[in-house]
């Protein structure tokens, strides 16, 4: 981890919100409260963004697809219209 992220994590930002299950299906539930705090509705998209170590995923993220599309534009729209010039 980097000294920023560290940093991070001892103030606070990093955190167990919950934990949760698997079910026989392969399906898993967030609690309500941690949908509410992440303001994710039904019908809400979102990515999953995972890290490997040793050639296994260790952890992964979610991360609502509209922010995740959000800044793809940022970092693509200057190269975009660079290229396209």
């Amino acid at each position: 981890m980097k000294k920023k992220e560290q940093a991070a994590c001892r103030e606070g930002a990093c955190r167990v919100e919950s934990l949760i299950g698997v079910d026989e299906r392969g399906q898993m539930v967030l609690p309500k409260e941690l949908r509410d705090k992440a303001n994710i509705r039904a019908g809400d998209k979102l990515a999953v963004i995972t890290w490997e170590k040793d050639g296994e995923i260790c952890c992964f993220t979610l991360v609502k697809a509209e922010h995740l599309a959000e800044r793809v534009k940022d970092f693509l729209g200057p190269v975009m219209r660079n290229t396209l010039k």
